[in-house]
This record gives structure tokens, sequence and C-alpha cells, in this order.
């Protein structure tokens, strides 16, 4: 049967359009882009003006196509780093320290580098966490603030990264006295000490210290070691007198006073006569001898002493007494 010319011509559109349909179905269900070979110039304005327009994903991938299609172009290096930034303004901060870091893997000695240590910070710091959940990417923004110091400490990421810092650190020490708090109010005194006691080594500049040293008082009166709550306490009102944490410091310190030694009255031994031993333990000049120490138990050749040998002096040779 022949097939007339009008209906072999509306087949063969319907699959021109079906065909490429299908397969850009399947590129899009393994999350690859289509290979559309593009000058390098076009690619890349194409992919500033998405990001200009706030399309920041494509953006990102247009910039990905620019390293993929022209690798060894001048603009694939620079295309490396905006794609980092596009990826960061879109929030995939997993895709954006992807990228950066792989920009510092091949170009690890370029100009560029310390803008690309500073997006992998800012990919880990803007996934901080709330303190009652696992804190390990604060850890990792934390580490990543300091590579970016260490190694660009005179740039003004650097500068922005020390603020970034204390503001981590003082979240890693919130975290601290979330899980101290937790401790305590189950009267498991001795964990929820260590964790306060970690605040004062670690993280003693931020704002959590006052909360710690108070913190420390009460742990250490329930542990029954007053002595030692009172050295937190003269901490806290040292450091931080006119804080609401020192007057409750206070106020529990005043409620637990120290109890006190018993003095001795003066001129009385401190041993009482009779006590075995005490002889060898009296107070200075109470055995007549000069030395204050009684001359039965001083021992034989002590030089100055009545029964002991000659002296070592300079014509001793050996140092040993002469028989």
């Amino acid at each position: 049967m022949r097939i007339p010319r009008s209906r072999a011509l509306g087949v063969a559109m319907i699959a021109a359009v079906v065909l490429p349909l299908g397969a850009c179905a399947r590129n899009a269900g393994k999350g690859d882009v289509p290979y559309v070979a593009r000058d390098v110039g076009t690619l890349y304005t194409t992919a500033k003006n998405r990001l200009d327009q706030g399309r920041y994903k494509e953006a990102a991938i247009l910039f990905d196509e620019v390293e993929r299609q022209h690798p060894y172009s001048i603009w694939a290096r620079r295309a490396q780093l905006m794609s980092a930034f596009s990826y960061y303004l879109a929030r995939d901060y997993t895709q954006s320290i992807q990228s950066a870091q792989r920009f510092i893997s091949v170009h690890p000695g370029n100009r560029d580098a310390a803008y690309a240590y500073y997006l992998v910070a800012l990919g880990y710091y803007e996934q901080i966490t709330d303190v009652t959940r696992d804190q390990k990417i604060t850890r990792q923004a934390l580490d990543a603030l300091g590579e970016l110091m260490r190694r660009y400490p005179n740039t003004r990421y650097a500068s922005d990264a020390r603020l970034k810092i204390d503001l981590v650190n003082d979240h890693l020490a919130g975290k601290e006295m979330e899980v101290g708090r937790f401790y305590e109010a189950r009267g498991q005194w001795l964990a929820a000490n260590m964790r306060f006691k970690r605040v004062i080594e670690q993280y003693q500049t931020t704002t959590h210290a006052p909360e710690a040293l108070m913190r420390l008082t009460e742990t250490y009166l329930n542990l029954g070691v007053p002595v030692e709550a009172q050295k937190a306490a003269a901490v806290l009102g040292r450091n931080y007198p006119g804080s609401d944490w020192y007057a409750h410091a206070y106020k529990l310190m005043k409620d637990h006073p120290l109890p006190e030694a018993p003095l001795v009255p003066p001129g009385q031994p401190i041993i009482p006569d009779g006590t075995p031993g005490a002889k060898a333990h009296s107070l200075p000049g109470d055995s007549g001898s000069a030395s204050g120490v009684p001359r039965d138990a001083q021992p034989a050749g002590v030089p100055g002493t009545a029964t002991g040998g000659s002296t070592v002096g300079p014509n001793s040779s050996t140092g040993i007494p002469r028989q």
C-alpha cells in the first residue's frame, strides 16, 4: 500500500519533534546538559547575562559548559570561579564548595585562589545549624576560615574571616552550654562540669563565658568541692562584676560558706603534747637547740653538730669526712 505524500511528511515532522524531546528527557533524568557546541564568547556572555538576571542555577550550568567545551581557553579558569559564585547565590552550597575546591586543586598559585578559599568557607558557614543539632558543618566552617587566614592573612577576605571565626566560636560554645545544661538538669554533675570547663578553656572570649563560670560554681558545689566553686566565683567576679551571673554565683557561695579550719592559739604547739613522735615535730626553740631541732633528733655527721665528724671543706678532696 502506498502512503500518501502528505501523510508521510506529517509522520516525519512528528518524529522530528518527539525524538529530541525523548533525548532531553533522558538527559534531564541523568542530570546532564545536552551538548550544544558554541564558541566560548557566546557561552560566557550568555552565562553572565543569566547571572545578572538572577537566574543563578542556569548561569552556573552555563559557566560549567565554558569549562567543559573550552578547557584550555583563557575564559575557562574564570568560568570555574564564576560557577562556584553562581552556585553560592543559588544556595547550592555543596556544588559551590566543589567548584571552588576544583579551582584550588587546578590553580593553587593563581591570584584568585584566595577568593576560592573564601567561597569554600562561605559554603560551610551558610550551612551552620542551630545548637540543638550536630555541629560537624560548624567545625568544617571554622577549619576553612582558619585555612583562609593562615594562607592569606592580609587580604580583605581574611578580615571578614576573623569576624566569622568569632561568631563560629560563639556558636560552638553555645553547643557546649546546651549539652552542659542538659546534663545539669538531670543531676549528672560531673558530665555537666566537664562541658562548662571546656567553654572556659577553649571559648573564654565568647559571650557564654560568664554563664559557664556560674554553672561551674553550681556543679562544683554539688560535687562537694566548695574550694573550686569559690575559685570559679572569684574569677567570675573579677571579670564580670556587674553581671547577673555573678550575682547568682555570689548568692550561692553565701548560702554555702566554706568551713573554717580551727586556729591554733599563739604559743601552743600545733601537735598536742603527749602525741607519739611530737618531739620531732616541736616548734623551733622548744628543745633548746639553736637550730630549732632537738639535739637527740639530729643525725650524726651533719656539719655543726656536737657528734658529727669533720666538715666538708676545701681540704677534703673526696668530700667524705675523715675518720
